[in-house]
């Protein structure tokens, strides 16, 4: 697995102080962390079942004893400072205890049900239960050096993975062939998986923005969105490139010619300092100006990590500016129904010297 290969260690046991910091401007004393991708951030620890109690003065991992040497190894493997426990029983004396002499206990309003919220008014009655949101996933959005070596490394192997894959398109396979030629390249070049389900839309099918392959047949001139992204060690690329195979008429490659500048246009606003709105306006006012601004239905972008999708949202309604460690997509799209569709996207790293894009694979049109 590419995961234990050639990576730059990341700084997971300063994750802790940074939550506790967040937790304590959300008015808590501590946090109850039971999303899945936020217990591994905070431990290193990938298991299935388990959470995290993010105290004051110390990070405990509960799971149960399926995990027992797994969680020792994963903790100790990333360097996190957690206490592990242990149980096959409910949390609830562990809980208690930990949260014994504080006042308010955070929990993750998006992530516990109903049923879970009160269980945990049940195990900790002697405190205030606070709903929170975005406690630790404010503290992924900024990623150390080792986060951006694992999504580089998974962006290389999409780069990589569609160079091998592009030809193939002049031979009219399926979209569904397409998808599972990318899926598998994935692995065998070393990647964990696919970061989500690999989109290939063809023709009408390109109009949809989130269509899934069929058994359409691709055919000439036509506009193929590809979508697609790499895992490594857990994080993730996202990169979209729009293909024909042969010359597509003149209003298709009107529609792509215009994607793409707008594209190009977003990327270079996407420096440290920028409102992030300022992103999305570039992006937008290039597509307004050729008159499909209703044709662009969707944001232009957002932050990739541990999440295929997280923090920071690159949106009109965004209210914060971009900073050095972010990584975020930019993808702007003009979606004709019935007719065509046409996104480009690349992951890009907010650095000190500007935008980086990680995602490098050439936006040429044409095919063959």
């Amino acid at each position: 697995m590419t995961a234990a290969r050639d990576l730059v260690a990341m700084d997971v046991a300063g994750r802790a102080d940074r939550g506790r910091a967040e937790a304590a401007a959300a008015g808590c004393d501590a946090l109850v962390v039971v999303n899945r991708v936020n217990v591994r951030y905070l431990t290193g620890f990938t298991g299935s079942a388990g959470l995290a109690w993010l105290g004051p003065d110390e990070l405990v991992l509960i799971t149960d004893r399926r995990y027992g040497e797994q969680s020792e190894a994963e903790t100790s493997q990333a360097g996190a400072d957690v206490r592990i426990e242990i149980t096959n029983d409910a949390p609830k004396g562990i809980l208690a205890a930990a949260a014994a002499g504080l006042s308010r206990i955070g929990l993750e309003a998006a992530s516990v049900s109903w049923a879970d919220q009160r269980r945990y008014a049940e195990w900790l009655d002697s405190a205030e239960l606070v709903p929170t949101t975005g406690v630790v996933e404010r503290c992924r959005q900024i990623k150390d050096d080792g986060e951006t070596d694992r999504i580089a490394k998974a962006a290389a192997i999409a780069d990589d993975a569609l160079a091998e894959v592009r030809p193939m398109l002049a031979d009219g396979p399926t979209e569904a062939e397409v998808a599972l030629a990318l899926d598998t390249a994935f692995r065998r070049m070393g990647a964990d998986g696919s970061a989500f389900t690999t989109i290939v839309a063809s023709g009408p099918n390109a109009a949809l923005p989130h269509k899934r392959p069929t058994g359409r047949s691709i055919g000439k001139g036509e506009l193929v969105i590809v979508d697609m992204g790499a895992v490594v060690d857990g994080y993730r690329s996202d990169m979209t490139r729009t293909m024909a195979v042969g010359q597509p008429d003149a209003e298709a490659q009107r529609v792509f010619d215009t994607v793409r500048d707008a594209q190009r246009l977003g990327v270079a606003q996407a420096a440290a300092g920028t409102p992030i709105s300022e992103v999305d306006k570039a992006c937008r006012d290039r597509i307004a100006a050729d008159g499909w601004a209703d044709a662009f239905v969707h944001g232009t972008g957002h932050g990739v990590g541990l999440d295929i999708h997280e923090q920071p949202w690159v949106r009109a309604s965004a209210d914060e500016s971009l900073q050095t460690g972010h990584v975020i997509t930019v993808e702007p799209g003009v979606y004709l129904p019935g007719f065509c569709g046409a996104r480009v996207e690349d992951t890009v790293l907010v650095s000190d010297d500007g935008p980086r894009r990680l995602t490098r694979s050439p936006k040429e049109l044409v095919v063959a």
